[in-house]
């Protein structure tokens, strides 16, 4: 038996001897995870399924009228092969025994393929000429699915990031309904800095659990806007280690849910004096809906000047959405600044009135006023002087503006419940 079969076998061992996420665990209370064997399940002969390299998973794609990839180190490789396999783990921890450890044995058990990126720092990377810009897209190939991607930053690199995770609908495309757990590791050097939109926009059907790990080191900024759509189940997972004296991080989610789930969670470990962390979350929800933001903040001992903020929003739009708020903060240090706050509360009343009194019908005048809100949100943690419109450019694309459509409801009264 080869290495990489023997490293999957005991993954799938090690979660038979210690069990899959607790129904006790405080993570996952409010939105329970489906068991194990629907994350670790096999394929019938029949099931849509792709070779790993073919061109499913990961595709690196232009992004128009920007620096291309020069420089960039990219590798997919093969998990099943023992050799990829050790590139693709290289340098990764070792899974624990926290919370989401379930998930990230269970992935190690399923892993077929994985994608690495290393960006090293370009001439000129004090202008916008030294940016790299990538885009990648996520293609499913197998109705269970457990992908890889790894972002190595060097010291000093600066690169804008746009990931999309959304379901094809060409004649070739799956049909199924898919599973998948994906892990991502970003790591940024000392300066280094990420400008990270993703997009995850799953059938409604599918069962996404999304865990992004990232670790900052001296003076790096990581910068993510998330806009995620419902699904049967759909978690999204931050965990952010700011183990570097001035490091910052910036999360921003717009959360749509129409009647099904959505959990994105963001945990900060702040390490390092002079750290900075922003979360915001907007959730949009409808019908029967259940939606959790969680943000928590660990402030460690030795923690000078660290600065967080914490700011969670939900508004129903229509029928009795379950919607739950949860920010939390843990200082272990005096010399911090701190605040956070939750609110949940239907369209604020006066702009909808002035919207009308323009000769707008209600459904675009609701339209128009939680675009500029998630605009304003998204805007908050990603839109910065060196992006270049990054985010402006993308919604001029009208993704965001469909998705918002879709969602939007027509029912004249919100229940609150």
């Amino acid at each position: 038996m080869d290495s990489a079969r023997a490293q999957m076998l005991a993954a799938r061992e090690h979660l038979q001897q210690h069990g899959w996420v607790s129904r006790r665990s405080e993570a996952f209370h409010h939105l329970p995870p489906p068991p194990a064997d629907q994350w670790l399940g096999t394929q019938p002969q029949d099931a849509c399924q792709a070779a790993p390299l073919d061109g499913s998973g990961w595709t690196l794609q232009p992004v128009g009228g920007h620096p291309g990839q020069g420089g960039v180190d990219a590798r997919w490789l093969d998990a099943l092969d023992p050799a990829q396999r050790s590139a693709l783990f290289a340098g990764l921890p070792v899974p624990g025994d926290g919370e989401d450890a379930p998930f990230v044995w269970a992935h190690r058990a399923l892993c077929r393929q994985g994608l690495r990126l290393s960006v090293p720092a370009a001439a000129g990377r004090d202008t916008a000429e030294g940016t790299v810009w990538l885009h990648l897209h996520h293609r499913s190939h197998s109705p269970v699915e457990a992908p890889m991607l790894v972002i190595d930053l060097a010291a000093g690199a600066r690169c804008v990031l746009v990931e999309t995770h959304e379901r094809d609908t060409g004649a070739d495309a799956c049909q199924q309904a898919v599973t998948q757990n994906l892990q991502a590791h970003i790591h940024l050097g000392t300066g280094a800095q990420l400008q990270h939109l993703r997009i995850a926009a799953p059938a409604a059907q599918d069962q996404l659990a999304h865990h992004v790990h990232a670790v900052l080191d001296d003076g790096a900024q990581y910068s993510q806007a998330l806009v995620a759509t419902e699904a049967a189940y759909h978690l999204q997972r931050n965990t952010v280690q700011l183990r570097g004296k001035g490091a910052h991080a910036r999360h921003a989610g717009l959360l749509l849910a129409g009647g099904q789930q959505i959990d994105q969670q963001v945990y900060t470990d702040m390490r390092a004096p002079q750290t900075t962390s922003q979360v915001e979350i907007l959730t949009l929800a409808s019908g029967k809906a259940r939606v959790v933001a969680n943000a928590y903040t660990r402030i460690a001992p030795g923690s000078t000047d660290a600065d967080v903020h914490q700011r969670l929003s939900g508004i129903p739009l229509s029928g009795q959405p379950r919607l739950i708020m949860r920010p939390h903060l843990e200082i272990l240090h005096d010399q911090v600044q701190a605040e956070h706050g939750a609110t949940w509360g239907a369209l604020p009343e006066d702009a909808l009135f002035y919207a009308r009194q323009r000769g707008l019908d209600e459904v675009t005048a609701r339209a128009l006023i939680i675009q500029g809100m998630a605009h304003a949100v998204l805007s908050r943690s990603l839109e910065q002087p060196e992006d270049n419109g990054l985010l402006s450019q993308w919604l001029e694309g009208g993704w965001l503006v469909g998705a918002i459509e879709r969602h939007l409801q027509t029912m004249p009264e919100v229940t609150h419940g």
